[in-house]
C-alpha cells in the first residue's frame, strides 16, 4: 500500500445502499494535520478527485487504486 502526503489510520469496508462497496478511509489532512475520513467507492478500480477537508475546508487531491475489493494504493496531497 502506498501513502504520500498523509498518514494512514485504517479502512473500514461497508456496502452502500445500492449494494456497491464503499470503504471509510482514515488519514491525516496534509494541511491541518487532523485525522479525517473519506468514503472511497471501491467498485471503481482507480480514481483521482478533489475533496475538501471536513475540518479546515482545504482542497485535497485524493488518488487510490483498488484490487480484489481492497484499497492497495492511496495518496492524499495538498494542492499547490
Amino acid at each position: 500500500m502506498w501513502l504520500f502526503g498523509a498518514r494512514l489510520f485504517g479502512a473500514n469496508p461497508c456496502r452502500d445502499m445500492l449494494g456497491g462497496m464503499e470503504t471509510e478511509y482514515f488519514f491525516t489532512c496534509p494541511y491541518c494535520f487532523e485525522r479525517i475520513s473519506m468514503l472511497l467507492d471501491t467498485s471503481v478500480k482507480k480514481q483521482t478527485y478533489i475533496e475538501d477537508c471536513e475540518v479546515c475546508c482545504s482542497p485535497i487531491e485524493v488518488y487510490f487504486k483498488v484490487k480484489d475489493d481492497q484499497v492497495r494504493e492511496f495518496e492524499a496531497r495538498a494542492l499547490e
